[in-house]
């Protein structure tokens, strides 16, 4: 049977299917640019040149996640941590027991889904529903978010703006997520871009990563400490970097 030719409408509605999906996935083309935290410092939270962010993605996690604050009361840093909605549902009181340490609050989203695959609507519902959660688990309504593999779309941007969030990636990031990852590697990768004014993510919890490569990430804290003396950078949360993010 020979191939039947789309008509004119059909490849008109094609047409505009595929504008609309270019459209909302756009957005995430920025984080395939290796200049992209020179280009949008604001959305890559690049701030103050002697200071360094310090963010952690996916907890609270019990079993991992009070290792972190015992680190970081032990070095004397607060840090920023993004929570997921469903992990503050399993464990509310562990996301209180990190804003009573002094970390600041962000937000992860409900559900650990790219942003690339959801419609406008649902990505609104699911960041509303993680935005009451963490309020109501820690005191504290968020201000920050990053979305899950840091994949922005059009909806990501007007669900943030929509809930009064400040979106926010990174410049650095360990890939602390890997099996093979060790504390030493964990370094090697954060270095490739701690530029003045960085902004690091590393990750509390393995709910989404090889199982205990969250160790990797907490055994490199005392290495990047090292490598902040060092460079004469202090370290804290995005509040005192001096970024406001989009």
């Amino acid at each position: 049977m020979p191939r039947r030719l789309p008509v004119p409408s059909e490849i008109v509605i094609g047409t505009v299917g595929a504008g609309l999906a270019a459209a909302h996935a756009a957005p995430a083309l920025v984080r395939l640019v290796p200049s992209a935290p020179r280009l949008l410092p604001r959305l890559h939270g690049v701030g103050r040149p002697d200071h360094l962010a310090l963010t952690f993605d996916d907890g609270p996690d019990p079993r991992s996640t009070p290792a972190f604050l015992e680190a970081l009361a032990g070095l004397g840093w607060t840090a920023t941590f993004f929570m997921l909605g469903a992990m503050v549902r399993r464990a509310p009181g562990l996301a209180a027991e990190v804003a009573a340490a002094g970390h600041e609050i962000g937000v992860h989203g409900d559900g650990h889904r790219s942003h690339l695959t959801r419609s406008p609507g649902a990505l609104l519902g699911d960041l509303a529903r993680a935005v009451e959660l963490v309020e109501d688990a820690t005191g504290r309504r968020p201000t920050w978010f990053r979305p899950p593999y840091g994949a922005v779309s059009s909806g990501t941007v007007l669900a943030a703006r929509r809930l009064g969030l400040r979106l926010v990636l990174w410049t650095s990031w360990g890939r602390d997520w890997r099996a093979a990852a060790t504390p030493a590697t964990v370094l090697a990768d954060m270095q490739r871009g701690l530029s003045p004014g960085a902004t690091v993510v590393l990750h509390d919890s393995d709910c989404v990563s090889a199982p205990g490569a969250w160790r990797a990430a907490l055994g490199s804290l005392p290495l990047l400490a090292e490598l902040c003396r060092a460079r004469d950078w202090k370290v804290g949360p995005l509040g005192d970097h001096g970024v406001v993010g989009v």
